[in-house]
């Protein structure tokens, strides 16, 4: 097979934990920053998740169901109620969660490659308004991606199957020629359910031979 008889590959990249480092990293950073347990989090993020019917801790906000603020105001209540810790009052993550999050240069490049390829390259991630404007300032979505789906702005969220049909209608692409990579099982999941080819994101340079695998296939 020619190089112009191959179907062009959609492929659609997450942000945190792929093109940052993994979102334990960024929590555990933020909980030290911050001077708190990360498992007091845990538990008082849970607690607040629980009243807006899902498990999932950043639904609330990335679709969003709350303004952040609200959301954050809630979980400040929940630590003080239910765990003894005061003094937090946090209005916005978006400072704290960037401030010194490295971009993976790395990726950044296997994406480059793909697209010079042929490859369409888009970025689909579940993101809070709020932080737009700052992972903006880690990539450069002009010169990286053919497009971006963001959840806070389309109306899906991964990994809903309307997340998923979506983005390959944005990129033109039959289901089984889309391929997401993320580092969450239950989006990979999703997206195989939908018909795509997914790449469970563990760590840069296995995700980079796979990437390549499935374009030179």
């Amino acid at each position: 097979m020619s190089a112009n008889d191959r179907r062009r590959l959609a492929v659609w990249s997450d942000f945190g934990g792929v093109l940052t480092p993994p979102i334990t990293h960024t929590m555990g950073t933020f909980c030290r920053s911050q001077g708190l347990d990360p498992e007091v989090l845990r538990r008082a993020l849970g607690t607040v998740t629980a009243r807006y019917g899902t498990r999932d801790v950043m639904e609330p906000i990335d679709t969003p169901l709350v303004s952040e603020e609200e959301w954050l105001a809630q979980v400040s209540q929940v630590l003080a109620a239910d765990h003894g810790v005061t003094g937090v009052h946090l209005t916005t993550l978006a400072d704290a969660w960037f401030d010194g999050r490295e971009t993976n240069h790395a990726w950044v490049a296997a994406l480059r490659k793909a697209r010079e390829s042929g490859a369409f390259v888009g970025l689909l991630s579940n993101m809070v308004p709020t932080w737009d404007a700052h992972w903006r300032r880690m990539v450069d979505p002009a010169a990286l991606f053919d497009d971006v789906l963001l959840s806070f702005e389309v109306g899906h969220r991964k990994p809903s199957p309307g997340m998923f049909a979506l983005a390959a209608e944005r990129a033109g692409a039959a289901p089984a020629d889309c391929v997401l990579v993320d580092d969450l099982e239950h989006n990979c999941a999703g997206a195989e359910a939908a018909g795509w080819q997914a790449i469970h994101f563990t760590d840069t340079t296995a995700a980079t031979g796979r990437l390549a695998e499935l374009l030179a296939g």
